[in-house]
């Protein structure tokens, strides 16, 4: 299976957690591709119209495109636990997976809007509202993240607060969240989420 990838991309690493915790690793072919808003990858394109990374090529030949699609693949391949079948644990996981994502999402916006010439106040203002938003309905749901199961909602968690240490270092999340924070430390020492931290090499 091939994975179009960078060290870079919390998406990615979305991918990339799952794959550690199923044991699959090793059957991925890791494909560095640059994926930048502004300059469309041809390369990546011949695969991922969208140029838009994580995109994984399968041994069929068919493309999976969207991380959480390319991680219950490869929870389904591993008959791993981190999606739950049903019920309350399905929807809880699927939840918090969603809270995580659009955190990720108004990041991602955010960063590109604050690295403009003349970034607009009202846009940064609103990424600030909801981000601190978030944050606090996180902040008050520690306790349930801490007795829960490692799933894909913890992972889409995990990897939007990885961002912000990443890429808002100067934000202080941690001091508006200190629950979610402890939480997050100890998650930090799992070996899948120690060996894909974000990095520019």
């Amino acid at each position: 299976m091939k994975l179009h990838w960078s060290p870079r991309s919390p998406y990615v690493r979305k991918v990339m957690i799952c794959a550690h915790e199923l044991g699959l690793v090793e059957r991925l072919t890791l494909v560095r591709s640059v994926a930048a808003m502004l300059k469309p990858n041809a390369e990546l394109m011949r695969d991922n119209p969208l140029s838009k990374i994580p995109a994984m090529v399968l041994d069929d030949g068919m493309v999976l495109v969207d991380s959480v699609v390319i991680c219950e693949y490869l929870n389904d391949l591993a008959g791993g636990p981190l999606f739950p079948a049903a019920g309350t644990a399905k929807w809880q996981s699927l939840r918090w997976h969603a809270l995580g994502d659009g955190l990720l999402d108004l990041l991602i916006l955010w960063r590109n809007e604050r690295e403009k010439a003349a970034p607009l106040q009202p846009l940064i203002d609103s990424f600030t509202l909801r981000v601190g938003a978030t944050l606090d309905r996180l902040e008050s749901e520690a306790p349930d993240l801490a007795a829960a199961p490692f799933t894909i909602g913890t992972v889409g968690i995990a990897c939007a607060l990885g961002y912000l240490d990443y890429r808002f270092d100067a934000y202080g999340w941690r001091a508006r969240a200190p629950a979610l924070a402890h939480w997050f430390a100890a998650l930090s020492q799992r070996p899948s989420l120690a060996v894909t931290v974000a990095t520019d090499g």
